[in-house]
């Protein structure tokens, strides 16, 4: 069989997935609200011949789109939500928002759904001409920013029937994303107290916000008394008003703790707890405790990344005109040097401390056009995703492609703007290839399969995968 008819494919049909990750990018739509979204990956889908099962999870926005039947079981999964507030104006190197205060793809989730939509349709017609049997899914997996919406779906066991899954995000640089990365909760904390005159009768109110200043105080203690690799990050979500001559009844602050196994996420939650407890013991208040959302550690499969690695120097990295490379050289001027030498710094960390040549050549490249060495585990992220918790059901590889200059922070305004880019659609349909390629391998390949279950049995060492999320916490809406 001739894998290179699945590049054909993908650039026979190139228009459509371009469309749907500009569309996409249009929508920015937030954790499980990605209606328009998924509606229309759903529609694509659906007219290439895939039939449709929605609200997996009872998520609205969460679904899976299956072609053929029997074993084995690909998955290749899809995200498509943004992040709030980072709406900005595409293709120009200057901070304007479309609409202030909007969401915008600051992760660039546009084109992660799009690039897996492209790989799902060319493996599927690839089945057909080739008479291949077995079952191609794409998962429409809603809500990772914030709201692990994919762990949701392995609750629901969503993923249990599935053999492999595979899956990219659009990077700075080109690699399989062999990295581990950190467990998470993210939980409410809700302080109600007693609304007074803070002139007159300030002794008759009950200050909730006082219980979550001290709070924070108390957390930010708690950091010289916890492990190095956890994080313990804060927002206030609702201070109780905006006028300072009323003592505040309600208060909330959100809390994401991250740490590298979630048996420790649960120690330091459960220390967190007992501060907001003590939070509201000092200011005679009540602490409501609303536990959001969470996610696992991931666990690697170095037979399927070796496999992606294989796929990935076979098709190259994407190639820019001098149009685009002009563009790239504009953006990348905007970026702080610091941004460059943190990029640098991952990339050599990656390759763990082999490849000092290719960092070097980095130094001088905007976009890069080099696919990092692969090595198996090379490092430890310090963020969080909810592919962890489909690695410990079913093995998972992610592949990463260059999609933006290099340098570009995540979560950023340059990310957003470079999300509509010619150059970003090229990384993405480079994306699509790479993930066909591999999921053709795990169709036609038995021994692959029975070797990637094998090595994922080996890792958990009879360890069981038990969701972090309690049973009853349903997915929210970001407010």
């Amino acid at each position: 069989m001739d894998k290179q008819r699945l590049n054909q494919i993908i650039e026979e049909k190139k228009d459509v997935f371009i469309n749907v990750s500009d569309k996409i990018w249009e929508y920015a739509e937030t954790r499980f609200v990605e209606v328009k979204s998924s509606e229309l990956l759903c529609e694509i889908l659906e007219s290439e011949g895939f039939s449709i099962e929605k609200n997996i999870a009872d998520i609205d926005t969460a679904f899976v789109a299956s072609f053929g039947s029997g074993n084995p079981v690909v998955a290749i999964l899809g995200e498509y939500d943004a992040l709030s507030g980072m709406s900005q104006k595409p293709g120009i190197a200057e901070k304007v928002a479309l609409s202030e205060g909007a969401s915008g793809h600051g992760c660039g989730h546009n084109l992660l759904g799009a690039g897996s939509l492209a790989a799902a349709v060319a493996v599927k017609k690839f089945m057909e001409e080739n008479k291949i049997l077995g079952t191609i899914r794409y998962y429409g997996c809603p809500g990772e920013e914030g709201g692990s919406g994919k762990t949701f779906m392995a609750r629901a066991g969503a993923f249990n029937d599935v053999d492999i899954a595979l899956t990219w995000h659009p990077l700075t640089h080109n690699k399989v994303m062999s990295m581990n990365t950190l467990a998470n909760y993210q939980i409410y904390y809700r302080f109600y107290g007693r609304s007074a005159h803070a002139a007159a009768v300030p002794h008759l109110g009950r200050s909730a916000l006082d219980a979550v200043e001290l709070m924070n105080v108390g957390v930010n203690y708690l950091r010289e008394h916890i492990i190095q690799e956890a994080r313990v990050h804060y927002a206030v979500t609702n201070t109780g008003g905006s006028s300072p001559n009323v003592v505040q009844a309600e208060a909330e602050v959100l809390y994401l703790i991250r740490a590298p196994k979630v048996n420790q996420v649960q120690e330091i939650y459960e220390r967190v707890c007992n501060i907001a407890k003590g939070a509201a013991l000092m200011t005679d208040t009540r602490c409501e405790i609303v536990f959001d959302k969470a996610c696992s550690d991931i666990i690697l499969n170095n037979t399927l990344e070796k496999l992606l690695y294989k796929n990935f120097i076979e098709v190259g990295v994407p190639q820019l005109d001098e149009s685009e490379m002009q563009f790239a050289k504009t953006m990348r001027n905007t970026l702080a040097a610091s941004d460059i030498s943190s990029d640098l710094r991952t990339t050599s960390e990656y390759m763990g401390g082999e490849g000092q040549e290719i960092v070097e050549k980095l130094k001088e490249k905007v976009v890069s056009d080099i696919i990092l060495l692969y090595s198996y585990s090379a490092m430890k992220l310090p963020i969080s995703t909810d592919v962890g918790d489909v690695s410990w059901i079913v093995p998972t590889a992610q592949l990463g492609v260059a999609c933006n200059v290099f340098g570009t922070p995540g979560h950023s305004w340059q990310t957003v703007a470079q999300g509509k880019t010619s150059f970003a659609h090229k990384g993405m349909l480079v994306a699509g290839k790479v993930l066909a390629r591999t999921a053709v391998d795990a169709l036609i390949r038995p021994e692959v399969v029975a070797e990637a279950k094998e090595e994922l049995k080996r890792t958990l060492a009879g360890a069981k995968y038990v969701s972090p999320i309690p049973a009853g916490v349903k997915p929210s809406f970001i407010k």
